[in-house]
């Protein structure tokens, strides 16, 4: 079985594109796990309505991404755990291609696929790497999708917003956050996650046939690439947290060698960062 984990928060619209895609999976054996993060749009009113086979875990307070997930990985049944953003919608046969290549080496323990925008062109994700400068890099992000990433292989690890799991490798991984570490709340906890299973010999593969497209920033406000611009669309609130938690990410995952050798090029992003932070925060 794969448990299919969403979080939701004020996204009803995106919400139902995304449950219909669900149900229009060629592989049926599937529990959908909404963790609705106090919605006002009328999401828990929609679900009840119109998605009965959804469970519903239904929150008080927004808890953001990290602790909701947990809370949806905790109570599912199934061997696999697909993370998935309400602003994703899965071609038919998404999760049968991920399922395939779990099945392919048990030390796989997330699987990535070809993740594109609405247009159907443009790539958001062929996988997630690890930058010299410690920021989390979505292969592909921006270009055109001209064929460059339609071999198989494996990869450092998975987008968040689209994250395919093994529940093996998250019990093993567990600490004493949580599987997403519930400090990060949202912005580097995916990159923590894929840091800390690569740490215990775990291995990310990239399915450029599991196929899904992604409404960028639909869910939250989220940083943009594109041009060398740093995040120039998050509330001030979030800046911070998403400059915090890549420190936090490095202090948790980083081996002191690795720092070292690598510290040019995270000071250099860190002049960046702390300059447009400080220059934003006129605006």
């Amino acid at each position: 079985m794969v448990s299919i984990i969403i979080v939701n928060y004020n996204r009803k619209d995106l919400l139902r594109q995304c449950l219909d895609s669900l149900r229009g999976q060629s592989f049926r054996d599937m529990e959908i796990i909404v963790a609705d993060n106090a919605s006002k749009d009328g999401s828990v009113d929609m679900l009840r309505a119109y998605y009965p086979e959804v469970k519903l875990i239904r929150n008080a307070d927004n808890l953001l991404f990290c602790k909701a997930q947990n809370q949806g990985i905790d109570i599912s049944s199934g061997d696999f755990i697909l993370c998935l953003n309400s602003d994703v919608m899965l071609e038919k046969e998404y999760l049968k291609q991920a399922l395939n290549s779990m099945n392919s080496d048990a030390g796989i323990g997330m699987v990535s696929g070809k993740l594109l925008r609405m247009d159907r062109k443009i790539i958001d994700s062929t996988g997630l790497f690890l930058g010299r400068n410690r920021k989390a890099v979505e292969r592909g992000y921006g270009e055109i999708d001209k064929g460059l990433y339609n071999k198989p292989e494996y990869v450092f690890g998975v987008s968040g917003a689209c994250a395919f799991l093994r529940k093996t490798m998250l019990k093993e991984i567990k600490d004493k956050y949580g599987y997403f570490d519930e400090r990060f709340g949202m912005y580097y906890e995916d990159l923590d996650l894929c840091w800390r299973a690569n740490k215990k010999g775990w291995k990310a593969y990239y399915n450029p046939n599991a196929v899904a497209y992604h409404v960028r920033g639909g869910t939250a406000a989220g940083p943009d690439y594109s041009g060398g611009r740093i995040f120039p669309y998050i509330k001030r609130d979030l800046k911070r947290r998403y400059i915090i938690n890549r420190y936090r990410c490095m202090i948790k995952n980083d081996s002191i060698i690795n720092f070292l050798m690598n510290l040019p090029f995270i000071l250099w992003y860190d002049i960046k960062i702390w300059c447009y932070f400080a220059i934003s925060s006129f605006f």
